[in-house]
């Protein structure tokens, strides 16, 4: 049995960390009226039931009369001091005519459905009811996110999904906080966890916390197609609708996209842009989520080269996004004025009415740089493959020297080959050559045998070292 002291003392020591905290919105109290079919909670004429196949944690706070009470095979009752259930003979004057209220069925609330959680940066903005908007995969707990259910709270989840566990940062249950991922995967075999939480993917806590200031990833896209299944979009009323990274809809209003430095702080970020303008009645009704995400890279526009962090900040309000167009040229107006202070290298706003501006031009240097990088470690790449005999060049077709192509010439010009005149005896085989005295000293060399058999001489007259010619 809870003791409401316990529970709230338990809650109050849970700390503050680096990470929003998104928390469970159903429940299954016993004192919420939307969880019985009559919208009303049982009173002493009433008989109460409970599905007998269906398998259910209940809360209660309070006593409660029942006229009858009717359990299912598998369930739970978690009870507060003095809470519990007793049976009033008769009709209960205070009631009137008696029902039988039948409870909800809470098998169909889904971990992924976005519409079911809301998130603040710190415990106390959860508390105090002040929310933070976020795009639909980052609505639902991202892996560095603490999660909370509520202390005084029962409930019941399906955490389905493809993945094989859903990690986050931590988990509370009933004003207890599990931060290792053994503790908690005790508490969901037990009684209690194993009723709260079903479905194929087990939730795993203790997973690091975001150590980035500039914040990290989600790492809800894996379960994009789960998520968007559960959301109903509605046609917008503007010029251009816009579409976030990481939202299942197109929405009216503005996107700024930020190019950070080191020094970025993407929580300190956030609290001022509330301070400065989330404040001013102007814009009261405007949604302002704001987070890491990864946008694809287009070398020149055109050839995706990958992608790239960038802090993206989403508004809208609903309507034609006129007012939360103005808002972000306050924001580009700030951003301008104190970027170097805030880590904020260049900004862009791309705007529901077609006014898209730019803060700088290091989107387009950044492109560039990694496009250029691309293709030099391609050449790298290739040039080493090449080198190990992994790639082989393509043989090129030899080209003819001007020889070989003025022969070949010659040979065409006259029809055919070229015809060497007669063949000598005495010349092709060298034993007929007689022994004639004359020819000795440098003469005899003045005769070349070919290596195919053929002769030739040299005239004297048209000899090189000749310097006068006589007639």
């Amino acid at each position: 049995m809870l003791k409401t002291p316990d529970v709230l003392l338990l809650l109050c020591l849970v700390g503050a960390a680096d990470a929003l905290y998104k928390q469970w919105i159903p429940n299954t109290n016993y004192e919420n009226k939307s969880n019985w079919d009559t919208g009303a909670v049982p009173c002493g004429s009433d008989i109460v039931q409970f599905s007998a196949q269906r398998r259910v944690s209940v809360f209660l706070e309070t006593a409660h009369a029942v006229q009858e009470l009717r359990l299912p095979v598998d369930g739970e009752f978690i009870l507060c001091e003095g809470a519990g259930f007793y049976v009033v003979s008769g009709q209960d004057p205070d009631c009137g005519e008696g029902v039988t209220a039948q409870f909800n069925d809470s098998d169909s609330l889904q971990w992924f459905d976005p519409a079911l959680w809301q998130a603040a940066a710190t415990q106390d903005e959860l508390q105090g009811g002040r929310f933070l908007f976020s795009v639909h995969e980052e609505s639902v707990p991202c892996q560095y996110d603490d999660v909370v259910f509520k202390a005084l709270s029962s409930f019941r989840v399906d955490t389905s999904s493809s993945q094989s566990s859903i990690p986050v940062k931590s988990v509370s249950v009933l004003g207890e906080m599990f931060e290792s991922r053994s503790e908690f995967s005790q508490y969901l075999s037990s009684r209690s966890g194993r009723l709260q939480f079903h479905g194929s993917t087990a939730v795993t806590a203790g997973n690091p916390g975001c150590g980035d200031p500039s914040g990290c990833e989600c790492g809800n896209s894996v379960n994009r197609q789960r998520i968007c299944s559960r959301v109903t979009c509605v046609s917008p009323n503007c010029k251009k609708p816009l579409f976030p990274v990481g939202h299942c809809c197109e929405v009216c209003g503005a996107i700024i996209s930020i190019h950070y430095a080191a020094s970025f702080d993407l929580q300190s970020y956030r609290q001022r842009i509330h301070q400065l303008f989330l404040q001013w009645s102007q814009y009261e009704t405007i949604q302002l989520g704001m987070s890491k995400v990864f946008k694809s890279q287009r070398l020149m526009g055109i050839v995706p080269f990958g992608s790239a962090p960038k802090i993206q900040v989403v508004i809208t309000d609903g309507e034609t996004g006129a007012r939360s167009e103005a808002l972000a040229l306050e924001i580009l107006e700030d951003a301008r004025s104190h970027g170097p202070k805030l880590g904020i290298a260049s900004t862009d706003l791309q705007a529901s009415s077609g006014n898209n501006q730019s803060g700088g031009n290091t989107g387009m240097v950044v492109g560039v740089v990694f496009g250029v990088l691309i293709m030099v470690t391609l050449i790298i790449t290739v040039a080493a493959l090449i080198h190990k005999g992994v790639v082989r060049m393509p043989s090129m077709p030899s080209v003819p020297s001007l020889r070989s192509f003025g022969r070949k010439t010659e040979t065409v010009d006259l029809g055919g080959s070229l015809d060497h005149g007669f063949n000598n005896p005495m010349f092709d085989d060298l034993s007929m050559i007689p022994d004639l005295p004359a020819l000795n000293g440098n003469e005899i060399n003045s005769i070349s045998i070919t290596q195919t058999g053929g002769v030739y001489f040299v005239n004297p007259v048209y000899d090189e070292n000749e310097t006068d010619f006589n007639a």
